[in-house]
Order: C-alpha cells, then structure tokens, then sequence
C-alpha cells in the first residue's frame, strides 16, 4: 500500500487533500473507534479487521509523508507534551523498524481502574504480513471502554424452562453531540435461553453507557428467578410438595398436575403405602440442562407430606385398632 498515491489516503481517512495534521489525527482516531474489532460481532469482525488494517496503514504512510515522522516531537510539545496515543504508536513503529528508536520505546499510558483496557491482539490469518505488521502496531494503541451497565431481568419458572425473549427497558448514559453526558431510555430484547438457572448473564455488547473518548460499555443483564407458587428448583432439578391424607396413604391414591411445559403428570398408589418422608423420582421431569446435549433434563423429585387427622373419636380409636392390630 506504500507505493500507492497518497489521493489514497485521503479518500480512506475521508479528509480533505489540504488536511492539517491534527485534522488527519482527528480522522483516524474516530475511524478506528468505528472500526475497531472489538466493537463488531462474529459476523462481521473479518470485514471489520480488513477495514481496520486500511485505516492504519494510510494513517502511517499519510502521517509520513506529511513530514510528521520528524516533526512528532515538536507537536507534542507544542500540544503541552499530550500527544496523542496514536501518534505514540505510529512514531514507536516507525522507529523500531528502522532500528533509530532512540531511547527506550514508548508504551501507553496506564489506564484508569473504572474503565476496562481492551487491547487487540493480531491473528497470524488476517491480511497477510502486510495486515499483520499494521495491526501488531496499532497494539499499543490502548482503548478504553466504559464500564459495564449492569440491570436484572426477571423470569418465571415456565420462562426459564422453555425460553423466551423478554424485552427489558433501562437508562444509560450517552453523549451529546458536544461532549456532554446525559440520561436516554433504552429498550432492547434479551433471549433467555432454556435451563438458564438463577445468576446467569446476558450480555449484549455496545448497549450499555457511553464516556467521551471511549468505545461504547456492555450491558449485562443478570437472570432472577421468580418464585413459583407448586415447584422449587434445585439446579435442574424440580422438587415438588405433595400432601397426602393418611387414608389416601394407607389406601391408595392418586396424583395429578401440570408440569412447566403444560402436559399433565398422574401417578397412581393403589398396591403400596406412602409413608412419611416417601419420595418418588420421576427421571426427565425437570429443567432443560443449559448448555448440556439434546433434550437433556434434570429429574422431577415428588416429596410427599402424610397429613395426620388432629383427633380421634373412642370409635375411631376403637376401630382403626381392630383393623391395623395384625399389622406389623
């Protein structure tokens, strides 16, 4: 690309032929916080890689040739000594290539705890050694993002089982046109995907609060789970409380109810007692495993809970000794 004509890079960096250095700065910080990988998604980071790459590599050779490569110094002392961490890079670059570092080469400055430091590091398959070369430079080049955003999303037990998608409204901060932050209303849809138990975490990436000078924070939706009025989940496992009275105990009797997906359970005692502390283990009945294989379930655990009368007539008492006195 150094060999092109330099009309080139003023069209990649959208400045005019007549720029000024500082305007030819001013492009390329705000191209790369457009461009910068980190800000797109899988889908589309390769193109945002390939774009990037362009962008450094006509930011260097522009700065170049505009005499900047001898002249840094004396800019940033003209600025106060504040050069900007692009200039810092493409000067170091420069410089370590050519062997003439002249002192030890510069690094960025440290970071502020409340802002997370994202650093892109290259991949050996992108834009060959050319792309490899201008993105290892632009390493030291430090981004600050904003801190994450973090709100909860509740759901209830039929939600977290099958999955949904719950639209969910907050407030963040954004930037105003001349650097001023203020409060905006925001909407955006989180997919809760089934088995996601209590503490888990969405995260959609450049929904959260914006800073000057900073790529764009997270929002981080936390997972709650409502409280269900039959079940009680214990990871993927659902435990159920089931009353029994004990002549139904003694007897036979049945149960019936729906389970979170709406298909109704039935389990009949006829041949056996249900004593107290008695549990059945209905295998698959639980909660989808997050993550797991295929139709992966945890178990539906039924505890059942005899239900003793309070008292008893002489009669009563007479006739349940005659019938349970053979009884072991």
């Amino acid at each position: 690309m150094g060999n092109k004509p330099p009309e080139l890079y003023y069209d990649i960096l959208h400045v005019a032929r007549d720029a000024s250095p500082q305007r030819v700065r001013a492009a390329y910080r705000s191209l790369v916080r457009q461009w910068h990988p980190d800000k797109h998604p899988p889908e589309s980071r390769p193109a945002a890689e390939a774009r990037f790459k362009v962008i450094t590599e006509a930011y260097e050779e522009l700065l170049g040739q505009q005499g900047n490569r001898s002249a840094a110094p004396a800019v940033a002392a003209r600025d106060g000594g504040r050069s900007s961490p692009a200039d810092k890079a493409a000067v170091s670059a420069r410089a370590a290539r050519s062997g003439k570092a002249g002192g030890a080469p510069c690094t960025p400055e440290r970071e502020e705890p409340a802002f997370k430091t994202v650093v892109y590091s290259v991949s050996s398959s992108v834009g060959g050694g050319r792309g490899r070369r201008a993105l290892a430079e632009f390493s030291s080049y430090v981004v600050r993002k904003a801190p994450p955003l973090e709100r909860r999303v509740e759901c209830t037990l039929e939600e977290l089982c099958s999955g949904c998608h719950k639209e969910v409204r907050y407030t963040r901060d954004v930037v105003t046109k001349n650097g001023l932050v203020t409060k905006e209303e925001a909407t955006r849809t989180v997919r809760v995907k089934p088995g996601m138990r209590k503490g888990a975490t969405v995260t959609l990436e450049g929904a959260g609060d914006e800073r000057p000078g900073c790529l764009t924070g997270d929002a981080t939706f936390v997972v709650s789970e409502r409280r269900h009025r039959r079940f009680k989940r214990l990871g993927d496992d659902l435990v159920l409380r089931a009353r029994v009275p004990l002549v139904g105990a003694l007897t036979g009797w049945q149960l019936s109810f729906r389970l979170l997906g709406g298909d109704r359970f039935r389990c009949a005692f006829r041949d056996e007692v249900i004593c107290p502390g008695y549990v059945k283990v209905v295998r698959g009945g639980g909660m989808p495993v997050a993550g797991g294989a295929k139709g992966a379930r945890g178990d539906l655990v039924v505890k059942f809970d005899v239900v003793f009368p309070e008292d008893l007539t002489d009669e009563q008492r007479k006739g349940l000794a005659e019938i349970l006195r053979g009884c072991g």
